[in-house]
């Protein structure tokens, strides 16, 4: 009888997580040339056994099996090409308990093929009962356990580095590069951060997001993922395609509305499902880890501010001049709460532009709201002038205030705000005492009891939070300044201001609700902070005069 020939697939793997125990360096037993060199040296013993080919994974996990070597032996062996997988030990086959199990006790045998697993001594032509069913199984969980566990020490590394500030994306964010001493840190790269500041500088003065995608374009700008690859290096997005990669929304809406331009490192947005999937999902938004400060700002906290309201609204420029209207985007009907839609009427030799409610223009109910852009405009600019000379003169207020006091606490005492939510949350801790005498006395039910408790209880967590954001608002201001340098050269810019822009408009208006009767309410930007402004100025002077009396 004529002896079975086998023609020999030699598998070799080693994935990054293979290191030795000091978790440093990889280790020599399992790398390439080691399990080459080995299977070599067993082949040329096996007088029945010809190499047909060799398969190499070099950095792929052996969690799961979308490996590209593998899957081209795979189909060798369902070609009829290969029928024997020879690998140095079961670990380097794969780590995935079951599809291991899988491969090796159904489907090989299936196909005829037989298996070889050098260093576990494992012969799929030699093996007994107790080897196929017993220690294989056994030895396939241990390397399954084993791949779950550094699953684990990397996910808790990396979860520490985020905690810590240190970026550990593989590539750095569009405007920022990785410092050459620090790998983890980001440092400001000129070139692409003038272009994030020109992104939110055209957001600002009305330009929708596919406008900017568009200009970008016609400059000849490097897309995010074409300037990485002018840069050398090997960057890949998440979306394929032929050809050059070009600006386009949804690359203009995420640099839009990443905080990592203030400063701040925002990592952790979404994970893997298991150390068996590759597929991510996003998490929510108060999972992510922020931790601020960590590297230089591209942009001021205002300009972010002001866009990230931009974005809500819609920023389309006019058929006809081809310009955004100045009030796009911030412009209200002060009813129905929708955007007012621009109108020009023509009449004889003249024209005027109007502002009307779009629910009426759609014929959708609601009345017109209608007010003449020119007007809308003068009532605008005077109202951004008394805005601006009055939070000037509480600024000088507020800082001649500060040279009596030395510290924050000192500050916060005088707030208004804190006192009053600090009185509202003793009024609601005060209610939950007095339940369980009302409990005792048989005045309510225990599920009465419970269910005001609870709730008494929540709105006393609620106004602690609102403590804490007045009391960071407080800090923000004693340490940094009322305005920044920049916001402040606005605020004297439009102390004298004659005619409305759209950037100073966008820069200091949050929105304008427009009512019957032309009747206009305008919410500013910065209105906290200038309502402590004036009440902790005032009270502290007023204060110190007292003393002084």
């Amino acid at each position: 009888m004529k002896e079975k020939r086998f023609y020999a697939a030699m598998y070799l793997r080693l994935s990054r997580d293979d290191e030795d125990r000091d978790g440093l360096t990889k280790s020599e037993s399992n790398s390439i040339g080691s399990q080459r060199e080995l299977i070599k040296s067993f082949l040329r013993e096996q007088p029945d056994i010809e190499l047909y080919d060799i398969y190499v994974d070099d950095g792929f996990s052996g969690s799961n099996f979308d490996r590209p070597e593998f899957k081209r032996m795979i189909g060798d062996i369902e070609a009829g090409r290969v029928n024997c997988v020879v690998v140095k030990d079961l670990s380097r086959f794969g780590r995935d308990y079951i599809e291991s199990g899988r491969y090796i006790q159904k489907t090989f045998p299936a196909l005829g093929v037989r298996f070889i697993a050098l260093t576990d001594h494992f012969d799929s032509i030699s093996a007994d009962t107790g080897e196929s069913n017993i220690v294989l199984p056994v030895k396939n969980f241990i390397n399954d356990s084993y791949c779950r566990d550094i699953s684990i020490k990397v996910k808790s590394q990396l979860e520490a580095k985020r905690k810590n500030g240190e970026c550990i994306a593989a590539f750095a964010v569009y405007g920022y590069k990785k410092s050459d001493e620090d790998k983890n840190r980001l440092v400001v790269d000129e070139y692409a951060a003038e272009n994030v500041r020109r992104i939110f500088a055209w957001k600002m003065e009305g330009m929708a997001i596919s406008a900017i995608a568009e200009k970008l374009n016609g400059l000849g700008i490097l897309s995010p993922k074409e300037y990485k690859k002018s840069m050398g290096l090997s960057y890949n997005g998440g979306f394929s395609g032929t050809g050059r990669s070009r600006w386009g929304n949804a690359t203009i809406k995420r640099i839009l509305t990443n905080q990592v331009y203030l400063g701040h490192m925002v990592q952790g947005k979404t994970e893997k499902i298991n150390y068996k999937v590759k597929k991510q999902t996003k998490k929510p938004e108060g999972e992510w880890v922020k931790v601020e400060n960590t590297h230089e700002a591209i942009l001021s906290a205002d300009d972010f501010e002001v866009v990230q309201c931009l974005l809500k609204a819609d920023g389309r420029k006019s058929p006809v001049s081809g310009k955004p209207s100045p009030f796009m985007g911030i412009l209200f009907c002060g009813d129905c709460g929708e955007q007012m839609v621009r109108r020009t009427v023509h009449y004889k030799d003249t024209s005027k532009i109007y502002y009307i409610c779009s629910t009426k223009n759609r014929g959708e109910g609601c009345s017109r709201h209608s007010i003449e852009e020119n007007t809308l405009k003068e009532i605008v600019c005077q109202s951004i002038r008394k805005f601006a000379n009055s939070f000037l003169k509480e600024k000088e207020l507020f800082d001649h205030a500060l040279q009596y006091e030395i510290n924050f606490d000192s500050v916060a005492r005088y707030d208004k705000e804190i006192e009053r939510l600090k009185k509202e949350q003793d009024k609601y801790y005060s209610l939950c005492s007095g339940l369980y005498e009302d409990l005792r006395t048989g005045i309510i039910t225990k599920e009465e009891f419970e269910r005001l408790h609870s709730g008494f209880s929540q709105k006393g967590k609620e106004l602690e939070s609102a403590m804490l954001k007045q009391e960071q608002l407080i800090k923000s201001m004693f340490k940094k300044g009322v305005l920044s340098a920049g916001r402040l050269k606005t605020f004297q810019d439009c102390a004298e201001l004659k005619e409305i822009d759209r950037r100073t408009l966008s820069s200091l208006v949050k929105r304008i609700c427009v009512y019957e009767h032309k009747q206009v309410e305008i919410e500013f930007h910065f209105m906290d902070t200038f309502a402590v402004t004036a009440d902790i100025g005032r009270r502290i002077l007023a204060d110190r005069t007292e003393r002084s009396a």
